[in-house]
């Protein structure tokens, strides 16, 4: 009672008393009352209470009396005690998470800072190499069989070993978020004539028939060129490498929904199981084909995927065990043109041009005829 009628004074900057005044003091002037109180028991336990006092009134308007009503606020004060244990909790846990993402996001930062400079290191040595077994394998005097034979090793395991590299390198690259988009409009026809051309000899060293679409008409979507043509050829070589003997692999464009275009890759291999489709997309993981005499790093489809969604698309696979597999990508369609509208200036007739050129009315060309006067405003 005493804190109660010190709570008031203050409130209300004027000296209340402890006790009757202060429990009845706000219900005297019509002033809704609402507060808590501690409860004592017969046996001395105390309990916390909601106090809601009513001054009673007659007709002339005079306080006969008061109406005190204290419910009990036990279970509402456990259940705040609760929630204000669950905050700290919580806010506790959000700050060990937030430090941990720190601590991953500066882990995963200097992971892609030590592939990207190692990637460059590995890579010019290989560079070399390669050079050199190129320039061996066709010099004067030619190797002799066992030496092509080593040679033909050496050029195998380096270009594996280089596209494995640039992969690392896209992968660091795109997870540290320095990789750059050059975001235009491209012809699919164009894109798929040139992967079509580059992944041939591979198709007919291992007996696959490739079928590409024909197109009728124009067909453009906004991506990077380069970065179409990386995906397409990696999807190609993955369904000529896993494909069955004299299988085939049929290549298709149609339209999808939000006017996207959809390109799919449909091979005649063994096809995938329902586990390996969920772990399609895992770097370094080849889905049980490591013993297996086709070379993969494993992280192909995975860059793929990045490349897809960084240029606001889409990517995804279906399979049938024994039947075959399909992947698809969905690529966005060009930014509409915006045409900006420039107000033709009358010619000036006091500075003249000192070349004779004219300008033709009807094509905007310039014809080299007689004098005219510099289009600028006066």
């Amino acid at each position: 009672m005493i804190t109660r009628a010190r709570a008031l004074s203050a409130e209300l900057e004027t000296e209340i008393t402890p006790g009757f005044e202060a429990l009845v003091f706000k219900a005297s002037r019509g002033i809704e009352d609402i507060y808590e109180l501690t409860y004592i028991r017969k046996d001395d336990t105390r309990f916390p209470a909601v106090v809601s006092v009513t001054a009673l009134r007659d007709d002339d308007n005079t306080i006969i009396g008061y109406l005190l009503i204290g419910t009990d606020n036990t279970a509402r004060k456990r259940v705040e005690a609760e929630r204000a244990h669950l905050d700290q909790a919580l806010k506790i846990k959000n700050i060990e998470l937030e430090a941990a993402r720190a601590t991953a996001d500066k882990a995963n930062q200097a992971k892609s800072e030590f592939l990207s400079s190692m990637s460059h290191e590995l890579r010019s040595p290989l560079n070399a190499i390669l050079g050199f077994a190129q320039l061996m394998d066709s010099g004067a005097p030619h190797p002799t069989a066992t030496q092509k034979a080593n040679l033909e090793q050496i050029l195998k395991g380096g270009w594996y070993l280089l596209e494995l590299i640039n992969e690392i390198l896209d992968l660091a690259l795109i997870e540290s978020g320095k990789l750059s988009m050059s975001m235009e409009p491209i012809s699919l026809s164009e894109v798929l004539l040139d992967c079509q051309t580059m992944i041939e000899p591979q198709a007919q060293k291992k007996g696959i028939q490739m079928h590409f679409p024909q197109f009728t008409s124009p067909c453009f979507v906004q991506a990077d060129r380069t970065r179409v043509k990386q995906i397409v050829v990696n999807l190609l070589s993955n369904a000529i490498k896993y494909n069955r003997v004299s299988g085939s692999v049929e290549v298709t464009c149609q339209a999808a929904a939000h006017e996207r275009m959809h390109i799919s890759v449909r091979d005649t291999g063994d096809g995938l199981s329902a586990l390996q489709l969920d772990q399609l997309f895992q770097p370094f993981n080849r889905l049980g084909q490591e013993d297996s005499s086709e070379e993969g790093t494993g992280i192909g489809l995975v860059v793929s995927k990045r490349l897809v969604e960084l240029m606001g698309g889409s990517t995804g696979a279906h399979s049938t065990v024994g039947h075959g597999s399909e992947f698809w990508i969905e690529l966005n369609p060009p930014a509409p043109t915006r045409w900006t509208w420039m107000p033709l200036l009358r010619p000036s007739p006091r500075r003249p041009m000192p070349k004779t050129t004219t300008r033709c009315a009807r094509c905007c060309m310039w014809k080299t005829t007689r004098p005219i006067w510099n289009w600028w405003p006066n």
